[in-house]
């Protein structure tokens, strides 16, 4: 019985990775035959841009563009200790994010404040502002309502096997 029952989740599981294998090359209209390598490569950058598209049309709706929404995360987890430009871009998602210009457009819609130390000039310190968190209490619910609908084909254990793939994949 237990052979039996690797062989049937060995099929299903065959079965849905060639589906999306092929829908993948549906996608991107190529009846070219794609090394497995390749194709996870691309397939990568073509779920990565699918997903930004998503993420993009959703921050903007509270006007902030994801970088923003990453430097309003980071804030609000330093539970209202400030922190310099330069913590903040090592913990960015988007390294390449000009981190002084997130702040600053922060900074203009009120929900991040700027403080230079008095010690050192040159020192900046961030923090969140009260509407900077209730912005980020608005967005919480709706974001988490978007991931579950983006990731309801992905059970915990995908979820699980992915990351580790994509953590063994950058090294």
């Amino acid at each position: 019985m237990e052979n039996y029952e690797i062989l049937i989740t060995f099929v299903v599981h065959t079965t849905i990775v060639n589906t999306l294998m092929v829908s993948f090359e549906q996608e991107i209209q190529t009846n070219s035959k794609i090394a497995p390598r390749i194709r996870a490569g691309l397939n990568i950058i073509h779920t990565s841009y699918w997903l930004n598209d998503r993420l993009n049309s959703f921050f903007k709706g509270f006007d902030l563009s994801q970088p923003q929404y990453n430097v309003l995360r980071i804030l609000r987890g330093q539970r209202g200790r400030p922190i310099n430009l330069k913590d903040i871009h090592s913990r960015m998602i988007e390294r390449n994010s000009n981190t002084t210009r997130l702040v600053e457009k922060l900074r203009i819609k009120e929900l991040v404040d700027r403080t230079t130390c008095a010690e050192n000039r040159r020192k900046v310190e961030i923090s969140i502002t009260k509407k900077g968190l209730a912005l980020l209490g608005q967005i919480d619910p709706e974001l988490s309502e978007m991931e579950s609908e983006i990731f309801k084909r992905i059970t915990k254990s995908d979820a699980v096997d992915l990351n580790t793939l994509l953590n063994k994949l950058r090294g």
